[in-house]
């Protein structure tokens, strides 16, 4: 436990001194809520909807912080801690390669719920967020959410050969997500084909699930997202024990 504290304490600096997680994973959902009530203020998602705008963008804008921490983030620092045999040299010592992965999937887990509840906050003081469902079935539609985005980073990470072919893959995967699946970009405002594409992404299939436990719509309707995230954080899991390389 001491050596978790102290691994987590030093890569939670390194990570905060990069400022790279902290602009796309706090700052950038912060812009794109102001970008989203300066256009559209508190009027209606559609017309006779019982909820505003803000509200319905609410649930997509709250993943940014996890697409960016668990498909572009974490895949990244594992990959370059194997280049660099930084995993290799731990093998030798008390502290596991592991306890690194479990280090760098908790921060960037403090990363996605800072965000959360900053973008909360702004969110109920500022724009007037009303919650029209349930806040623990959000919360765990969040982690659920979370594990399949976590799992899928640590997957790319564990068989890409180097720093540079994850940045492939992870681009291939991080900047898709983060426009069509409605974290940026609207998912309603797409035509009918892109929503179709969209629909084959996980991430979109997580906005759907969060949007329907915040906007407090039938769950019965977004039973296939949460069996297609269930599906995946099985399957990353199992391919990711198996074929995770440590050097």
């Amino acid at each position: 436990m001491r050596a978790f504290r102290t691994m987590l304490k030093v890569e939670l600096k390194l990570s905060l001194r990069g400022m790279d997680m902290f602009i796309f994973s706090i700052c950038l959902p912060l812009v794109v809520l102001a970008v989203v009530a300066m256009l559209y203020g508190t009027r209606p998602a559609f017309a006779g909807a019982p909820y505003t705008f803000v509200e319905h963008s609410f649930p997509a804008l709250a993943t940014i912080s996890i697409c960016a921490g668990g498909v572009m983030g974490l895949p990244l620092v594992v990959s370059d801690y194997r280049s660099r045999g930084i995993l290799r040299r731990f093998r030798v010592t008390p502290v596991s390669p592991a306890l690194i992965l479990l280090v760098q999937v908790v921060i960037y887990a403090l990363y996605a719920l800072g965000s959360l509840f900053t973008l909360w906050a702004v969110a109920v003081l500022v724009l007037g967020l009303q919650l029209h469902g349930s806040i623990p079935l959000f919360l765990l539609s969040y982690l659920l959410v979370m594990a399949t985005m976590f799992c899928i980073g640590v997957l790319v990470g564990g068989v890409a050969a180097n720093s540079k072919s994850a940045g492939i893959f992870t681009s291939i995967l991080y900047f898709p997500m983060l426009l069509f699946s409605g974290a940026t970009l609207p998912y309603e405002v797409l035509p009918a084909a892109a929503q179709k594409i969209a629909d084959l992404l996980p991430l979109t299939q997580g906005i759907k699930l969060l949007k329907a436990a915040l906007l407090g719509l039938p769950i019965k309707e977004v039973w296939i997202s949460i069996l297609v995230m269930v599906v995946l954080i099985v399957a990353c899991a199992v391919l990711a024990i198996r074929l995770f390389r440590w050097e």
